[in-house]
């Protein structure tokens, strides 16, 4: 199975095998951790990063808020997170929400230290923070490898300024000033690739909608980011099929950066679910979402990570530990590739 894997990845310009994303969100680890939350492999305790990487995890995700009054990851929460990642010799990607809270599909606030902005004002602001940021991340020897400009923005990002479809224009120029942030604050450091993420998994008519729009601006980025949760983004299927798409059309890197399934009965209690919500379920759509991005044409699925598998209780039976703390069979699905 890794000489597969190793092939597959072999026919992507470019690439090399160990880039092939592993991946994990951790965003609320270190504050489970430092909560006393304790998480345990084979009933042995462990630190949760170590769990992950004794498991073939090589990236990690971290959230950015501007400034959270009741979410742990602001930058130095996260600064912090990252420079135990990188310990460990993982990769860090960084999910930078432009907001003070959660930013998806359903809700885009501006932080509070932008309200009132005029949109030129604001589009500096931006810019200014990002390299700021990066700055900060260089200092601590922990710059991102890769950077996602906004979360799941489909319908925009700094609501109503450049909600969309209203305000392409604005959303283009935020998207450009925070590419352009990126590369200012790296300095003289390797770049952090640049990523867009949608969340549109599962359709093809709505991925390309965004993108053809998106690229008619000429925005310049490296990977396309897709979440994809099967009970709101489609059968596996259809994300299959829209990886097959999207490689043909763009001629982008891939990668699911969100994804998640249910080890006890929680989104399909009224409905046929495409595995059991057991442990064991948990496992094989990890293993088939594994599979649909590694069979992306041409080399261009480079990966996937699984949404916060590492919280207190398992939030809401979607994370990789039980009530307990101690790790369910969905840890063990890269072990196969990274163990010799």
């Amino acid at each position: 199975m890794k000489s597969l894997l190793v092939l597959i990845l072999a026919a992507a310009p470019g690439l090399r095998a160990a880039e092939y994303a592993m991946g994990a969100d951790l965003s609320f680890l270190k504050q489970a951790e430092d909560r006393g939350t304790v998480f345990k492999d084979e009933n042995q305790p462990k630190p949760g990063l170590q769990i992950f990487k004794d498991h073939g995890y090589n990236w990690i995700r971290l959230r950015l808020f501007h400034t959270p009054t009741q979410l742990p990851n602001n930058l130095e929460y996260t600064i912090a997170l990252a420079k135990s990642a990188r310990q460990l010799g993982f990769k860090f990607l960084l999910d930078d929400h432009y907001s003070d809270t959660w930013a998806d599909p359903g809700k885009q606030f501006i932080p509070k230290a932008w309200e009132g902005m005029p949109h030129e004002k604001m589009v500096e602001a931006l810019r200014e923070y990002t390299r700021d940021t990066m700055i900060a991340f260089c200092q601590a020897g922990a710059l991102p490898d890769m950077v996602q400009i906004g979360n799941e923005i489909t319908n925009g990002m700094l609501w109503p300024d450049a909600k969309l479809p209203q305000n392409w224009e604005h959303f283009a120029d935020f998207i450009k000033a925070g590419i352009a942030g990126v590369y200012a604050g790296a300095g003289d450091e390797p770049r952090p690739r640049i990523m867009i993420h949608i969340d549109k998994g599962g359709s093809w008519t709505a991925t390309k909608a965004f993108f053809d729009k998106l690229n008619s601006y000429q925005v310049n980025y490296d990977v396309i980011g897709q979440s994809y949760y099967p009970w709101w983004h489609g059968s596996l299927n259809d994300l299959r099929e829209n990886l097959i798409l999207m490689e043909r059309e763009y001629h982008k890197d891939i990668i699911v950066v969100e994804a998640a399934y249910n080890w006890t009965p929680g989104n399909y209690r009224n409905k046929p679910a495409p595995f059991p919500e057991t442990p064991e379920g948990q496992k094989q759509f990890w293993e088939e979402v594994n599979r649909i991005v590694q069979a992306t044409p041409n080399g261009r699925g480079i990966g996937l990570f699984w949404w916060e598998p590492a919280v207190a209780g398992g939030r809401g039976g979607r994370g990789f530990f039980d009530r307990d703390g101690n790790a369910l069979p969905v840890i063990t699905v890269f072990d196969k590739f990274t163990r010799k």
